[in-house]
């Protein structure tokens, strides 16, 4: 990524705040075009949301082709997909490999470096800005501007102010505000003209009204394969199969994921959504019901369920806990909600505990090289945005190209 400096901008300072994959890649930029940076992080080590996202094996991004990458950030795919013609997946994946990190794509789509860890990635990456002149500044927490427009930072020595010819924000959603990325940055925009979007759950999970006897028995039950069954915010119905996991507050897991944005929207919508899940992907209704007419011998339902249909405890649970304990009584019954199985879903999961957010600083509210219109010179990326994508390596391109696109927008910006 590097560029020849322009001597318009040699001594020109930046502040970048965040030390996410969005911040640290703006500050690669940044850095390259001969600018002074500085990176303040609020904890006490950068991409500490970026280690724990690797810690399953690090998910760099998806194989999935242009456009259908792009359609994956659902209403923002247009603005998003302007961030990707700078940086798309390709790119991520070389750049990657410059660090000596092959990646290999897995059977889902998604790709993965090969082996699998995030942290000697982001070890190279944070010595390597080192070397190249990037100061970096830990326990820096920022607090906003002061009268006089310098940034205001909390340290473990008390406040100080920090002058910057431009500021990059890449603060992060509101999940996993352990790690940093806690919202608190929302109040300080908007006070200062900043359009906003409320932070929501994102690749979260959904509260449901189990039983305790249910909730008891079969926490952390794994449900696969499944179909899922819904309908979007147009009403048009959707399926996907995939997998997913009991909880004992509701449900979670890859497949709920992807469907909770359309999920969530119709909750905040009509205050009620119904998901459907069918348990017997494999069998046709007619195959289902010609299996369970068979003699049970004296064996017991859920016992006949196992034998007759393939069903697991977590499943055949499933069926009692909406039929209930008589549900054998009725096989028409049984294999109907077998392959359509209703679920009520009360509630997004609280968004400390999500994988992400949506909402964020509206598009609306800066120009397309993402500089803040009310306030010239400062410059958003991230997930601190308002877009949301799935899981899938989706979220993690966005935030590289944005970071890109934001420290390209500072270097237009100040070469002016």
């Amino acid at each position: 990524m590097s560029s020849p400096a322009d001597t318009a901008l040699v001594g020109k300072r930046i502040a970048v705040i965040g030390g996410g994959p969005a911040g640290l890649f703006a500050a690669e930029r940044l850095c390259a075009a001969g600018l002074q940076v500085d990176l303040y992080e609020a904890k006490g080590s950068p991409g500490r949301k970026f280690l724990i996202a690797g810690k399953g094996g690090l998910n760099l991004t998806h194989s999935d082709p242009r456009p259908l990458f792009d359609a994956r950030y659902r209403e923002r795919q247009a603005e998003v997909g302007r961030w990707l013609d700078g940086f798309d997946a390709q790119a991520l994946r070389d750049w990657a490999t410059g660090f000596g990190v092959e990646t290999y794509v897995g059977s889902s789509g998604r790709v993965f470096p090969v082996d699998r860890k995030a942290a000697p990635l982001l070890r190279g990456w944070v010595r390597r800005l080192k070397e190249r002149g990037v100061r970096f500044h830990v326990q820096h927490r920022w607090l906003g501007w002061n009268a006089d427009g310098n940034l205001r930072m909390a340290t473990e020595n008390g406040e100080i102010t920090v002058q910057a010819d431009a500021t990059v924000l890449a603060l992060g959603g509101g999940s996993w505000p352990q790690l940093g990325s806690d919202g608190n940055w929302m109040p300080i925009l908007q006070q200062r003209g900043v359009d906003t979007a409320p932070l929501q759950s994102a690749n979260c999970g959904f509260d449901i009204d189990w039983t305790a006897h249910f909730s008891r028995r079969h926490a952390g039950a794994p449900l696969k394969p499944v179909v899922a069954h819904w309908r979007d915010l147009q009403g048009q119905p959707q399926q996907l199969q995939g997998e997913c996991v009991v909880s004992e507050y509701g449900i979670e897991g890859s497949l709920i994921y992807a469907l909770s944005a359309d999920l969530r929207e119709t909750l905040n919508r009509d205050g009620h959504v119904q998901l459907e899940l069918d348990l017997v992907p494999g069998r046709d209704d007619e195959r289902l019901l010609a299996d369970l007419n068979r003699p049970r011998k004296g064996r017991s339902f859920g016992e006949h369920l196992r034998r007759a249909a393939g069903l697991d405890a977590v499943k055949a649970g499933l069926l009692f806990e909406v039929l209930g304990k008589d549900a054998g009584s009725d096989i028409a019954a049984v294999v109907r909600t077998l392959k359509r199985l209703p679920l009520q879903l009360l509630r997004p999961r609280p968004i400390a505990e999500t994988i992400s957010t949506a909402g964020g600083v509206r598009l609306e509210a800066m120009n397309d090289a993402l500089m803040l219109t009310a306030l010239p010179g400062v410059f958003c990326a991230g997930e601190m945005l308002d877009w949301e994508a799935p899981t899938g390596g989706y979220l993690l391109t966005a935030c590289y190209a944005s970071g890109l696109r934001a420290a390209e927008g500072v270097i237009r910006w100040l070469d002016k």
